[in-house]
């Protein structure tokens, strides 16, 4: 293949495990930036921005760039900005989604909004969520940044957007548009911003339904770590399979230029 390969990673269960880096993944960031390489860090989670996140990421020991991340707030404003430039929005999120939908021109407002975004938050207000209730039976168009139902956490699970997604939508029977993964929007959209094709490019997770899927419906090759959520067994489970699955990104360094030495 000539030209070379543009890798899309997930960040959580690939990269890094909580605050900790999982081995070798600062070698292949290393790797993909000394070589040239074109990479970009996914993440399903709304609440960061990219500037927040490299901070995180630098902590860890990863060198990542700030335009090397995107996020499905970013995803969701780039949505939001090809549908409806200079729209409204009442927004349930965190600074990475506020940031986002700011920074494409979008007034965010508790009257009469084109759309209610849910996007992930660590505290979720019954008062916003009656709004958006409201909002939502008004006319207002539901758009989520994503579906995950929990998020991790030290003492446990954490419900995400897709749980109060549910919420919304069992009492205005009004189901959310979902932007990040597993849709291939989230793809297609991170291609784009780095001017990538799909025929070239991998995607690297540590989920099947996910990012395997997201990957396979975007066109891309995909590969499978089991540093994360998934074992050894979990990509059996599914009708679809990843084009390749390794121990954790460690097993890609030195072999970056081909991922896929059996095809």
């Amino acid at each position: 293949m000539s030209g070379g390969w543009t890798y899309l990673m997930d960040m959580d269960g690939v990269l890094v495990h909580e605050e900790h880096l999982i081995p070798g993944a600062d070698a292949l960031i290393a790797e993909l930036t000394a070589t040239g390489t074109p990479f970009l860090v996914l993440t399903n989670n709304s609440i960061y921005t990219p500037r927040d996140l490299r901070a995180r990421l630098l902590r860890t020991g990863l060198d990542v760039p700030e335009g090397a991340i995107w996020t499905s707030a970013l995803a969701t404003a780039r949505f939001l900005d090809s549908q409806r430039p200079g729209g409204s929005a009442f927004v349930i999120g965190e600074a990475g989604l506020t940031t986002a939908l700011h920074e494409i021109g979008y007034v965010l407002t508790d009257r009469d909004p084109d759309y209610v975004v849910l996007g992930e938050t660590r505290t979720y207000s019954f008062t916003a969520i009656t709004r958006a209730i409201r909002l939502v039976e008004a006319g207002a168009r539901f758009i989520a940044t994503n579906p995950d139902a929990t998020g991790p956490s030290r003492e446990g699970s954490l419900p995400a957007t897709g749980s109060v997604a549910a919420l919304i939508e069992r009492a205005t029977g009004r189901a959310p548009y979902y932007v990040g993964k597993p849709n291939p929007l989230m793809m297609r959209s991170a291609l784009r911003s780095v001017g990538a094709h799909s025929e070239s490019t991998l995607m690297i997770g540590d989920r099947v339904d996910t990012d395997v899927r997201s990957g396979l419906e975007a066109g891309l090759r995909t590969i499978l770590v089991l540093s994360g959520i998934s074992g050894a067994t979990t990509a059996e489970l599914y009708p679809y399979r990843p084009t390749r699955v390794i121990g954790s990104v460690a097993d890609l360094v030195g072999h970056t230029a081909d991922p896929f030495p059996d095809l």
